[in-house]
């Protein structure tokens, strides 16, 4: 029986224990007396024979349908697509019956949906004919273009002029934000590497797509519309995370500490992304921006490719998708990437600002208006001057996810984004720990020439207030946003976003503006303002995190890229700082309510901005003389205006209590 035992030896060799094996079996089988020999192995054959074609004929009915499947697999997808279309064209018409502004985003997404198909469809079937068919009119326009093309040019820009004129008149402080924007560009042209080689083309239609994106976002109806019923489904879609954070940790930790309250959905909003990309959507979203900047702007496929994906994912993940072509790309095109990855944010990151309280809808418009920008100011700061090997190429292959099912991937995102989790929990401890410690050292020399109160947030409002002003923000705003943007600049962008939802929260609660000397928030210009400068990872510390990612996909050419990576750095925080121009440009004052209205149906017991802005109305109309308490405009005659005068006592100070 020796020979029958298991050894380690067996094991790690590979080696079946003997007795569980056939041979085993029929040893035990002799030695029990049974018949041995040519008898057994012909009974066996006999009885393997009858099992197989038992066997056979079993599966025959299956395998028949397998044939019958791969014969007429066309027809079968045909005709599964078309029920599954029948169901769902049946589910529209009810929804939309049964209430049709209920439905209204259903409808929206279907069109945009029906429309993609049809395109594709028409596109693989019918464009070749029609290319065809427009190629005279191609040769026609093509010998019209060298004049046609200043004709359009003039038009734009008096067409421009005209509209700057006529919508400035009412806010004439537009007009400051128009001047940064001037002045920004002017800027980095100064800070070209080749002056000479400028891609005019480039700039000005990168430029172009950001302000006609900026023009949709902010100021058209169906834009704003859009953006704000996008941010809300944004907002309502991230709230689900509590109820796995909640599970885990508790609703008390979730709702008071908050790592717990925030960290959670960067976890969440990583699975999604990482879903999103096995179905092929992010990568389908990826091209079609890819190839709208491509053909505008006439840069290569690959930075456009890499900027495009800045819009959705960070700087370490966009540069895996041209992977491939990294070791030949122009130092031109290696620093587009850069720029396109310094001057925006990830969308798992986004998902944390929102849950701070900032716009959604800004972030998103941010994000999306900083890859024109990014082209265009990349193309401005660094020419291209080398022979690129993609020029002549019309697109890139994006590779697909290893994931061999949904789950996979789901878990895969998860698990991704815990190093992302710990990253942002280390750098949040590391970093307002460290500026914790440099407002104690500033403090402590400002106190040696008795200057009291000294921080580096108090030096970076005057170094960069005249920077905030010129984008837009009131001079008062001006030191608060100076002070964001030097700590998104020198810290990051995590801790400058915490600070201003902090000074929006504070607004939102309708406390006093100023208290003593500190003040308390800023305006909504000036936080729109800072919302866009600050959307970006253009800051020091991401200068090794974009080095490190794209030294590991092209070691050879490390010393390239630190070359490169501080051009960048600055091109990445003035496209941020473009766009809050833009933002402070087409900014539209919201408009107060009639307050005497809001005051006959208002609480007191607590306050809101609503209540803090009626209350200034109602002081400055307000009128002490001979002893007597008088009102003007709207509030006069008005018996209730002294009652609603002491309310507002209660909360604000003012000459007139």
């Amino acid at each position: 029986m020796e020979e029958n035992q298991i050894t380690l030896d067996s094991l790690e060799k590979g080696m079946d224990n003997p007795a569980f094996s056939f041979q085993g079996e029929e040893r035990h089988y002799e030695e029990c007396g049974g018949p041995s020999g040519e008898s057994q192995e012909k009974r066996r054959g006999e009885g393997k024979g009858r099992f197989s074609s038992c066997c056979r004929k079993a599966l025959q009915p299956v395998s028949k349908a397998k044939h019958f499947c791969k014969a007429h697999a066309k027809v079968l997808k045909r005709v599964v697509l078309g029920l599954l279309g029948a169901a769902y064209l049946c589910y529209f018409i009810a929804a939309c019956y049964l209430n049709f502004q209920r439905a209204l985003a259903l409808v929206v997404i279907t069109a945009v949906v029906v429309f993609f198909v049809c395109w594709s469809f028409f596109k693989k079937h019918c464009g070749a004919k029609v290319l065809h068919l427009l190629r005279p009119v191609g040769k026609c326009f093509q010998k019209s273009w060298p004049w046609l093309k200043w004709l359009l040019w003039v038009a734009i820009l008096a067409g421009l002029i005209a509209w700057l004129v006529l919508d400035t008149a009412k806010n004439p402080e537009q007009l400051i934000s128009l001047g940064g924007f001037c002045a920004l560009v002017l800027f980095l042209f100064a800070c070209s590497k080749h002056h000479g080689a400028v891609s005019w083309r480039a700039v000005f239609w990168g430029l172009g797509l950001e302000f006609l994106f900026g023009v949709f976002v902010l100021r058209t109806t169906p834009g704003v519309q859009a953006f704000k019923w996008l941010g809300d489904q944004i907002q309502i879609f991230l709230g689900y995370t509590t109820a796995g954070s909640g599970f885990v940790f508790g609703n008390t930790l979730i709702t008071e500490v908050f790592a717990f309250q925030t960290l959670p959905i960067v976890v969440f909003f990583s699975c999604v992304m990482s879903i999103l990309y096995y179905l092929g959507v992010m990568q389908w979203l990826i091209l079609k921006i890819s190839w709208l900047l491509q053909v505008s702007l006439g840069t290569t496929p690959t930075e456009t490719l890499s900027v495009a994906g800045n819009i959705f994912v960070g700087q370490t993940e966009a540069p895996l998708l041209i992977r491939p072509y990294l070791a030949d790309m122009t130092l031109s095109e290696v620093h587009a990437v850069m720029t396109g990855g310094f001057a925006t944010i990830a969308g798992s990151v986004m998902g944390a600002y929102i849950s701070f309280g900032i716009d959604a809808a800004s972030l998103i418009a941010a994000s999306v208006m900083a890859a024109p920008c990014a082209l265009a100011m990349s193309k401005l700061v660094y020419p291209e001057v080398e022979e690129s090997k993609f020029k002549g190429k019309e697109s890139v292959q994006i590779a697909s996810g290893e994931e061999r099912n949904i789950l996979e991937a789901a878990s895969n995102g998860a698990a991704t984004s815990v190093g992302l989790v710990a990253n942002i929990a280390a750098n949040l401890i590391a970093f307002l720990a460290v500026l914790e410690f440099i407002n104690a050292a500033v403090r402590w020399f400002g106190e040696m020439v008795d200057i009291k109160d000294l921080t580096f947030q108090v030096i970076l409002s005057y170094v960069l207030m005249p920077v905030a002003f010129v984008m837009g923000a009131d001079w008062a705003d001006s030191p608060v946003v100076a002070e964001l943007l030097g700590i998104k600049i020198f810290l990051n962008e995590f801790v400058a976003y915490q600070q201003l939802s902090t000074y929006k929260k504070n607004r939102l609660a309708g406390l006093e503006e100023w208290d003593g000397s500190r003040k308390q928030w800023i305006s909504e210009r000036a936080e729109s303002i800072t919302t866009f400068a600050l959307c970006g990872f253009a800051n020091f510390s991401s200068i090794g995190i974009i080095l490190g990612s794209l030294g590991s996909l092209a070691p050879h050419r490390k010393g390239e890229f630190a070359s490169v990576v501080l051009r960048a750095l600055l091109t990445g925080i003035c496209v941020s700082m473009l766009n809050a121009c833009l933002a402070g440009l087409l900014y539209v004052p919201t408009e107060v309510g009639d307050c005497v209205t809001f005051f006959s149906t208002a609480d007191f017991n607590s306050t809101s901005y609503s209540i803090y802005t009626c209350c200034k109305q109602l002081f400055a109309s307000s009128v002490f003389e001979n002893g007597t308490l008088s009102f003007t405009g709207s509030w006069a005659g008005q018996a209730e205006s002294v009652l609603w005068l002491t309310e507002c006592c209660g909360h604000y100070n003012h000459t007139s209590c």
